[in-house]
């Protein structure tokens, strides 16, 4: 039991060292985790709603749409390309103390969870503008979707942070398919309704084989719609549950280099 409680508190100290280091000597603080999606969105707004003329899904503006997609991304984002640096970031903490080091991926994780958190609000104050609001199916969707998030996201920023320590290229690679997966996450379009919908039906099966297609899905269903989709979810947890396995197994199986290599 004291074990446990030392790792906890060695995760809560990691966390808030993130959080420390992420906003030292910056004057805005945490609202860069407000203004970095919003900025995103206005320009995917810009670029596709006023110049190309794409409109919403009929129900909600594009703009909506775009902020209640682009929010669960930027934490995706930002934690599997931070995890991937994780173990050579930190690799004179894992000479020189023993601790589970799965830990690390899991308080970047964590960290970003926090911000997406606190962005609910910018959220709520959105969708309010928009003509929509909050539903009684957050009081559980939000967090049932943020659970899966999690797994999902600490499992895969797991894998690509065990592997970079072993491949130090992987980093720029992770970085490129990234920017690939955004294009294949319903962002800036929708699987369910409106003329995108239409459009990418006979590549929708192909689209849910990325991993933040459906849970990116669901987020916007749940706050667009205020209706919690389990089918979406579901498929995110089972993304999530298998990329947890395979991290785990690819730890254990490579974590005797890290303090050679790291």
């Amino acid at each position: 039991m004291n074990d446990w409680r030392q790792q906890f508190d060695l995760l809560y100290e990691l966390t808030k060292k993130e959080l420390k280091v992420r906003y030292k000597s910056s004057a805005l603080g945490y609202l860069w985790s407000v203004l970095n999606p919003l900025a995103l969105a206005g320009v995917f707004y810009v670029g596709l709603g006023l110049i190309v003329g794409v409109r919403g899904d009929g129900a909600h503006p594009f703009w909506l749409a775009l902020i209640c997609g682009m929010f669960p991304w930027q934490w995706f984002f930002n934690s599997i390309n931070a995890c991937t640096d994780v173990y050579v970031g930190n690799a004179n903490l894992i000479r020189k103390v023993a601790f589970l080091r799965e830990l690390l991926p899991l308080a970047t994780v964590l960290n970003d969870l926090i911000h997406f958190a606190i962005s609910l609000p910018v959220i709520v104050a959105f969708l309010l503008m928009g003509g929509t609001g909050p539903s009684l199916h957050w009081l559980y969707g939000v967090p049932l979707l943020t659970a899966a998030q999690l797994i999902m996201t600490y499992s895969l920023g797991q894998i690509t942070g065990t592997l970079n320590v072993l491949f130090r290229d992987l980093r720029n690679l992770v970085a490129i398919l990234l920017m690939m997966l955004f294009y294949v996450t319903p962002i800036i379009y929708s699987l369910d309704r409106g003329a995108s919908a239409e459009r990418i039906a006979p590549y929708r099966v192909y689209i849910l084989m990325n991993p933040a297609a459906a849970l990116v899905a669901g987020w916007k269903e749940l706050l667009l719609e205020g209706r919690f989709h389990v089918s979406y979810w579901s498929l995110s947890v089972g993304y999530g549950l298998v990329a947890l396995v395979a991290a785990q197994w690819m730890h254990r199986r490579l974590r005797g280099t890290f303090p050679e290599v790291a």
